[in-house]
C-alpha cells in the first residue's frame, strides 16, 4: 500500500458524530451542509442527518410533545452512532431542545467508544424569528402553531457544548471554519 493510500484510508477511517443544537433558523442546517462540502472535498465519508428529513422518514408518526422529542433525538443519535462507528462524519442539525435526550445520546456514544461533538449554534431568538426559514415564527404568532421551541415549548441550551457558534455574528463560512477547526483538534478532520 502507497502513503498516498494508506493517508486517504485514515482520512475516512475517523468517524464521528458532530450535533448541532440550536433554535429553529439558527444556522444549523446551512452550517452543516458547509461543512460537510469541505469535509467531502478532502475525500472525508459525510453523511448530514438533517432534522426535516428524519422527522419525515424515520420519525413519522412522532408529534412534538417531550416524549416524542426524546424518542426523536434517541432514534438520530442511535442512526449518527452506527454511522459514526463505521468511519462516517455525521453531521446531525437537529434542535433536540433537552439536555437530557441530548446527554444520553452522548453517553452511548461514549460507550462504543465514538467520538461525539455537541455544538451550540447560538443565535438569539430575535434573529431567528427575523430569519424565520421555515415560517414557523410567523405562523406561531399568527396563533397557527404553538409549541415552538424557544417561544412557547421550552430549549434547554447546553452549558458546556464543545463549540458554541454566534451564527448571527459571522457568515456560515466563518462558522463552518471554526467548527473544522475544532474537529482538527479533536483530530476527527
Amino acid at each position: 500500500m502507497t502513503t498516498d493510500q494508506e493517508n486517504s484510508m485514515s482520512v475516512t477511517e475517523t468517524g464521528a458524530t458532530i450535533w448541532l443544537t440550536g433554535l429553529p433558523s439558527a444556522g444549523k442546517t446551512t452550517i452543516a451542509y458547509e461543512l460537510a462540502g469541505r469535509l467531502r472535498g478532502e475525500g472525508h465519508r459525510v453523511e448530514v442527518l438533517d432534522g426535516d428529513e428524519i422527522r419525515e422518514f424515520l420519525s413519522a408518526g412522532l408529534g412534538f410533545s417531550r416524549e416524542d422529542r426524546h424518542t426523536n433525538v434517541q432514534r438520530i443519535g442511535f442512526v449518527a452512532g452506527l454511522l459514526a462507528a463505521n468511519g462516517v462524519k455525521v453531521l446531525v442539525p437537529v434542535i433536540a431542545p433537552y439536555a437530557d435526550s441530548r446527554d444520553a445520546v452522548r453517553r452511548r456514544h461514549q460507550a462504543e467508544g465514538t467520538a461525539y461533538l455537541e455544538v451550540h449554534v447560538a443565535t438569539p431568538v430575535e434573529v431567528c424569528s427575523v430569519r424565520d426559514v421555515k415560517g414557523l415564527y410567523a405562523k406561531q404568532a399568527a396563533g397557527e402553531l404553538s409549541g415552538l421551541t424557544g417561544v412557547d415549548d421550552p430549549y434547554e441550551a447546553p452549558e458546556s457544548p464543545d463549540l458554541r457558534i454566534e451564527s448571527h455574528q459571522q457568515t456560515v463560512q466563518e462558522s463552518a471554519a471554526e467548527l473544522y477547526t475544532l474537529l482538527s483538534e479533536r483530530g476527527a478532520a
